[in-house]
């Protein structure tokens, strides 16, 4: 997984990663030829008292060095553009595969688990790809390269590295392979404090509400502990496995050292020749301990890229058609055909057998009692979720064989909880539209009774809106995004309950406004106050999912007793208001 993720998205960069290569051999092959010189110099310059031979190759030594520091530097720079444009491409697929997602795949993901997927996660794939890159030609060539150069320098000495090397190797090994299910439960937890951080940012106000912060703060100790104890426990392996590289590493100096005085005691070998063999045998495992490093990196960065993968290759239920109609027929017309809807796993579907027509222009209404299924009746409009079974027709064609980008474009839609994005208000009522007008602006807020109090924030349409419209009212939010909706210019207009937290006066002008301004837009509205639907087209009343209403107020009196229930229960309520 790991392999075909860094392959896909390193594949365009490869000039980068061959510049990286070329210069990373030539830092390697300096690095290699550097000892031997340095044994010249002892062997041929010292013993010999020859200045001028000390002094040219000193130079020589000193041009390869600085060769091989601009070489070191260039890879490095060749390896970290690839790495964080590689990390960049990942980041904007995963996000464009999460926008083709329905609800039911990002449900099934989490939001939390779905960030962290495309920030750590990208990063931990992001950085061993530098490190690989970085390390790919060094360390090998470090490795294999030393030996060649010390059995060149001294046979008798290569029982040291015939040691010396896998015993490295095998505590790598043991580590690592430890490693790997600690950094799987490492990444589940880090997803469990963004998901509980997640839920206390956005329900602060529910939490101080129920003062809900001693428990809250402690449900997020016992995740934030959790985490904390995996990742003492990666630590202790980290902690672990560099003194006993370090033990490898002096004790295989110690012995060169060592049984090296006892050959030159031996006049079997120079001074020169014994340091030159240490310095290939410290390259040696210079090249092992890089490979080891980077190796530690990929138990953790293979689980990220399984996880990325998870999302890159998830099935979305949205599937789009080749052959998609992005041209519509009846322009406005909503119908529903026996649409039936379930959600996965469960035992009994939300809807069931809905049938119903919306001629263009017209205003049908959804009640029911709560838990009815109108939310989710909705949202098979803009096909949010797709029918388990029946149709829905939009504009006269089956969402399934719409071309999704088209079928937006017809809908505006204001959900039951108005969700509005950090800028201004121009920005966010030209989020459907970019090239509207400030007076197309004004005259939305207009119709949707909005235009008084922004002309009262400072800036007007440049006043700043926080993240979420925290900064305005419930009433004020609804009131924007009904107004973004109409800025839009959708030929099919879609109220969740939009207009639960206006007074009856606003909520009685607002429809008002919205019938005379736009009389030929399609307005499929849900709402819970009777009062804002009883002179609809078509009123749809649902109970438990199911159809067992249809017809206009009067008629619904005369006919349906679930919704002579609903208004005596409502007229009761503003009867004392």
């Amino acid at each position: 997984m790991l392999a075909r993720l860094l392959v896909r998205y390193l594949k365009p960069y490869k000039w980068l990663l061959l510049g990286v290569l070329v210069f990373q051999f030539l830092s390697a092959m300096a690095s290699l030829y550097l000892p031997s010189l340095n044994a010249r110099i002892i062997d041929e310059g010292v013993s010999k008292g020859d200045t001028a031979y000390i002094w040219s190759t000193g130079v020589f030594m000193l041009t390869i060095s600085l060769g091989q520091i601009t070489a070191s530097i260039i890879a490095t720079y060749f390896a970290a553009k690839a790495a964080m444009q590689a990390g960049r491409d990942i980041r904007n697929d995963v996000f464009e595969r999460v926008s083709t997602f329905s609800e039911r795949e990002v449900s099934a993901f989490g939001p939390g688990s779905l960030i962290t997927r495309n920030t750590n996660d990208v990063q931990q794939v992001q950085m061993l790809a530098m490190m690989a890159a970085t390390f790919l030609v060094t360390a090998p060539l470090l490795a294999i390269g030393g030996i060649i150069f010390a059995l060149q320098q001294d046979v008798g000495l290569s029982w040291i590295i015939a040691v010396s090397v896998p015993t490295l190797l095998v505590i790598a090994g043991l580590i690592i392979g430890r490693m790997v299910p600690l950094f799987r439960a490492f990444q589940h937890k880090l997803d469990g404090v963004n998901r509980i951080m997640r839920e206390q940012l956005t329900g602060i106000r529910v939490v101080r509400a129920f003062v809900r912060e001693p428990i809250e703060e402690e449900r997020f100790r016992e995740a934030n502990t959790d985490i904390m104890i995996v990742g003492r426990k990666v630590g202790s392996l980290f902690v672990l496995l560099f003194p006993l590289v370090m033990l490898v590493l002096n004790v295989t100096v110690i012995a060169v050292l060592w049984f090296g005085a006892i050959e030159v005691d031996r006049g079997e070998v120079q001074i020169g020749t014994l340091f030159a063999f240490m310095q290939y045998v410290m390259t040696i495992l210079s090249g092992v301990l890089m490979a080891s490093f980077m190796t530690m990196m990929i138990p953790r960065a293979a689980v990220s890229a399984g996880r990325i993968s998870e999302v890159l290759d998830a099935d979305t239920s949205l599937a789009r058609s080749d052959s998609a109609v992005s041209t519509f027929p009846v322009p406005g017309a909503v119908s529903f055909r026996g649409a039936t809807f379930s959600y996965p796993g469960a035992e009994h579907p939300v809807l069931t057998d809905i049938t119903f027509d919306a001629a263009p222009g017209e205003t049908v209404a959804v009640v029911g009692s709560t838990g009815a299924g109108k939310t989710t009746l909705i949202s098979l409009i803009p096909r949010l979720f797709d029918v388990t079974g029946g149709e829905v027709l939009v504009n006269g064609v089956d969402v399934r064989e719409a071309d999704l980008e088209s079928l937006w474009t017809t809908i505006g839609l204001v959900p039951q909880r108005p969700f509005l994005f950090s800028g201004t208000v121009a920005s966010n009522l030209r989020f459907g539209r970019e090239e509207a007008t400030d007076e197309e602006l004004w005259h939305a807020l207009e119709i949707a009774q909005g235009r008084d109090f922004v002309e009262n924030m400072e800036g007007r349409l440049d006043a700043r809106i926080s993240q979420g419209g925290t900064n305005v009212s419930g009433g004020q939010r609804q009131r924007l995004a009904i107004a973004r909706a109409i800025v839009h210019r959708p030929g099919i207009l879609v109220f969740d309950d939009s207009f639960s937290a206006l007074d009856l006066t606003t909520d009685a002008r607002l429809r008002q406004a919205l019938w005379r301004e736009l009389p030929e837009v399609t307005k499929i509205v849900v709402a819970q106050r009777v009062s804002t639907i009883t002179d609809a087209d078509r009123i749809v009343v649902l109970d438990d999912g199911r159809m067992v209403g249809i017809g206009t107020h009067e008629q619904l009196l005369e006919t349906s007793e679930t919704y002579r229930e609903i208004v005596e229960s409502q007229l009761g309520v503003e009867a004392q208001r």
